[in-house]
């Protein structure tokens, strides 16, 4: 049975359908003598080193995963420490761990990430050496971890769905966290919690065994999860960027998984590692989609820059604008690509309304004004597409619409833009849908 799930503003979550761096910069007092140090200015611990450690340190060390036993989300955890002893001792920064393993010239933290910069380094010093005060304002002390899940006081807006291959569980995203629920109701929904604030995308891995997680604390970081979906237990937690990820998807083999940012990045990440395979940088704008072809050796990339590219999975190489460069061809961004099952084709939306299917690989020299890849158009919404997914067989699609305060869901059928089902009883903007298997 094929089953579409849509999600919108407070609609039903499922239908049967610079681091912050406080600048040390102490003025003299009239009191002072000439020639005596300056004071440094007190270091916030809420403003210049929790950003510090969120982007650089919580993906490994917070309550849901505590490598080496410690956690870096609060003051207390920094002085209760891990398995190495405490992370910070107050006025004393070279007997806590946490300065020893961010400094030198070969710093063991973070792993395998980028060093921190001598001055995020003195900022923890300071801070440290000042006492290790902590100005956390009070609406802000709480963390959302597996022990402290988030409190919804209304719907949450879902930004993303995605059912398990074999269509028993279905993935529904929310604040910090995924709830996973099985749809013969036999369990409660399963909350899979993790650092981010804003989950922007989910998707199975094609045997059902991970769920990948994307999104982050917009202007902080990007974050990708990779969960164990039978045990509920993260694998990696992966800080790329400093703003949101977006558009998560596996190779067929489930071997790599690709997102893009709001850094304007494509990346694709090795799923057991948890190391990067490359990265593209040819986009203009946030990349919001990304898909595999067909061998899993090329990956696609749609943009609010108005394009969808063509990329090698083995160096990032940029291969080819797979839709038109003429300008004014597309009216506007994209925002989702899925590939159709077991063909080198797929299927985009944005805000122009217009579904359209293309060819992956060009087999012609590109003249300026063809669209050649392009292979059919599907009836417009009056909205922008928010979300498309592809059934099983290939055979249908699920697309989601939003407006300005209107929105639609309809199912297609692939093979003729003229069989056209409107999904009825939807009143507010659609951001996600995905087809049951």
């Amino acid at each position: 049975m094929l089953t579409p799930a849509v999600s919108g503003v407070r609609f039903p979550l499922f239908l049967a359908v610079m681091s912050a761096f406080c600048v040390l910069d102490a003025k003299e007092s009239c009191g002072q003598q000439a020639g005596e140090a300056k004071p440094a200015a007190a270091v916030s611990y809420y403003r210049s080193v929790r950003p510090i450690l969120q982007r650089n340190c919580s993906g490994c060390h917070f309550a849901g995963k505590r490598e080496g036993g410690l956690s870096v989300t609060s003051v207390a955890e920094l002085l209760k420490g891990g398995d190495g002893g405490a992370a910070a001792v107050t006025g004393k920064p070279d007997e806590g761990t946490l300065i020893g393993n961010v400094s030198g010239e070969d710093p063991e933290m973070p792993l395998n990430g980028t060093p921190l910069k001598p001055e995020q380094v003195l900022v923890l010093r300071t801070w440290i050496e000042q006492g290790c005060i902590d100005d956390t304002p009070p609406a802000v002390e709480k963390v959302v971890s597996a022990e402290n899940p988030p409190v919804y006081t209304r719907s949450p807006l879902v930004t993303s769905l995605d059912y398990s291959p074999d269509g028993r569980l279905l993935a529904v995203t929310g604040y910090h966290e995924v709830l996973l629920h099985t749809l013969d109701g036999s369990a409660p929904p399963r909350r899979l919690i993790g650092r981010a604030q804003r989950i922007e995308s989910v998707a199975f891995s094609p045997n059902g065994e991970l769920l990948a997680v994307a999104g982050g604390t917009p202007a902080l970081f990007g974050e990708l999860q990779l969960w164990n979906v039978a045990e509920g237990k993260l694998l990696h937690s992966l800080t790329i960027g400093t703003d949101s990820l977006f558009g998560a998807s596996f190779s067929d083999d489930g071997s790599l998984v690709s997102v893009g940012g709001a850094d304007n990045r494509l990346r694709v990440i090795r799923v057991e590692s948890g190391e990067q395979q490359m990265r593209m940088d040819a986009h203009a704008d946030w990349v919001l989609g990304t898909a595999f072809s067909l061998k899993n050796d090329h990956v696609i990339s749609v943009s609010r820059d108005r394009s969808m590219k063509l990329s090698i999975v083995s160096n990032g190489q940029f291969v080819d604008n797979i839709t038109s460069i003429t300008p004014g061809a597309l009216k506007g961004g994209l925002a989702d690509v899925q590939r159709l099952p077991g063909a080198e084709e797929v299927l985009a939306g944005g805000a122009d309304g217009e579904p359209r299917l293309y060819k992956i690989f060009r087999e012609k020299a590109r003249q300026i004004g063809d669209d050649f890849n392009l292979i059919r158009a599907y009836r417009r919404f009056e909205g922008r597409v928010t979300d498309l997914d592809i059934s099983k067989s290939g055979a249908l699609f699920v697309a989601g619409s939003s407006g300005a305060v209107t929105g639609a869901a309809r199912v297609y059928t692939t093979a003729d833009p003229n069989k056209v089902v409107d999904l009825p009883g939807i009143s507010g903007p659609v951001f996600a849908v995905s087809m049951r298997p």
